[in-house]
């Protein structure tokens, strides 16, 4: 017997529709039902919950000639228990040890090689005891799937083009890296920054609706916030996600005392980061959040180092601001806007102007599958700010400007109820 708590997963579903957790005998019957009504073939599998243990997926790529690319690490910010569509994603992958990975990567090849004649892209997920290093497979995907999308973003490689290459019979080592011109499709992509994901909810939309976060896929959409931090990503993310979020503890500040905020995040809701961070800022310790939400301690630092340099600013105010805290600031994410609202303050164009004297001005790195390792003919681009010890920001800026024809997509933000497809569409044909 494997005991309680168990998980349902309904086969053939997606979003985890029907699926949940069952945490005593009398509840099974009742959701066994709606498990097996929620599959197309009445067919669900039953499992031993791992809640609370680290989740990791791995995308992988392979040809007709047995040859396998690992593309991308993803690591979720939130443990096991909430679906990967609604948990915060980082890549590459940030507290994985280089055994554990080694593990992972050769478990995820064996599988994809056990699949049969497969050539094509596919995303296996893991879970993992942060304690032991215990991994158990949590499922494979053998197709493009969301978090393709994601990779494919996040490394600059197009996953879902040359997945239908291999497909039709094309090989890796025949198909050309289309960034750099001059690697084949069988070099795995390098990062020298980092990716954060977070989904966007409108729960506002459905009054009564309920915002616990579970096996269930409740987001919308999603935003992906790119930095040389996963500080910066972070904040980037969270100013794209058009809730009124100026940058991480921005959205509604809680009016809860610490020992309240504690036991808020113990249940994951769409807005436990925000959260987090209040808790953080009210004195909570790192130990105390880690033990309550069981997220890795390695990101809670991470978001008390953005604690740390938003109760600095708080200090001062427009004139007494020191150029060396907001050269920080800035490059911890900091938007002008949250920089003048933590000083009490109004005109984010005062920050503008300053930065502007102070040279502190953003630079843009590339995303080019390769860590600049070799030269890039079409790779896109990040802002980012960054502080080079002899203050040459020529240097540091990898866009070169040209005399060439240039348009502007604009993009509509993360999708919500009420705008969606439509909006893709024009960005698409513009």
């Amino acid at each position: 017997e494997i005991g309680f708590p168990l998980v349902l997963r309904p086969s053939f579903t997606l979003g985890g529709t029907g699926g949940g957790i069952v945490f005593k005998k009398d509840q099974l019957d009742e959701a066994l039902n709606r498990a097996l009504t929620a599959s197309p073939i009445h067919e669900v599998l039953v499992e031993k919950a791992v809640l609370g243990w680290k989740e990791y997926e791995l995308e992988l790529l392979r040809d007709n000639n047995d040859n396998v690319v690992i593309i991308c690490t993803v690591e979720n910010f939130d443990p096991m228990g909430v679906h990967t569509g609604d948990s915060i994603t980082v890549a590459p992958a940030m507290t994985l040890s280089d055994t554990a990975f080694q593990l992972m990567r050769n478990t995820a090849i064996d599988m994809m090689r056990n699949l049969g004649n497969f050539a094509g892209g596919c995303n296996v997920q893991f879970a993992m005891n942060p304690q032991t290093e215990e991994i158990i497979v949590v499922e494979i995907n053998p197709r493009v799937s969301r978090s393709s999308a994601l990779a494919s973003k996040a490394t600059g490689y197009p996953i879902a083009k040359i997945a239908a290459k291999l497909a039709i019979g094309y090989n890796l080592d025949e198909l050309k890296n289309q960034i750099t011109q001059s690697t084949s499709a069988y070099f795995e992509p390098a990062l020298d920054y980092v990716i954060v994901k977070i989904p966007r909810w409108n729960f506002d939309k459905f009054k009564g609706a309920d915002d616990t976060l579970g096996f269930q896929m409740k987001s919308v959409g999603e935003v992906m916030g790119i930095g040389r931090s996963f500080a910066e990503a972070v904040q980037k993310a969270c100013q794209s996600l058009e809730n009124e979020a100026v940058g991480l503890g921005y959205y509604g500040k809680s009016l809860m005392h610490a020992d309240e905020l504690i036991e808020y995040i113990k249940i994951p809701k769409w807005d436990r980061i925000f959260r987090i961070k209040d808790a953080l800022m009210a004195g909570a310790s790192v130990k105390r959040i880690c033990e309550s939400t069981l997220i890795d301690r390695w990101f809670i630092y991470q978001i008390q180092k953005i604690c740390d340099c938003e109760k600095q600013i708080a200090q001062y105010d427009l004139k007494t601001l020191p150029d060396q805290v907001l050269t920080e600031a800035k490059m911890l994410g900091f938007s002008d806007e949250q920089i003048v609202r933590i000083m009490r303050e109004e005109n984010a164009d005062e920050i503008y102007e300053r930065r502007k004297k102070m040279g502190l001005t953003r630079v843009f790195k590339m995303v080019d599958t390769c860590s600049a390792e070799f030269e890039a003919k079409t790779p896109y681009f990040y802002s980012t700010f960054e502080n080079k010890p002899d203050g040459n920001k020529l240097l540091s800026n990898e866009s070169i400007v040209s005399d060439k024809k240039k348009i502007i997509v604009l993009g509509s933000g993360p999708n919500r109820i009420g705008q969606g497809i439509e909006f893709d569409y024009c960005c698409v044909h513009g």
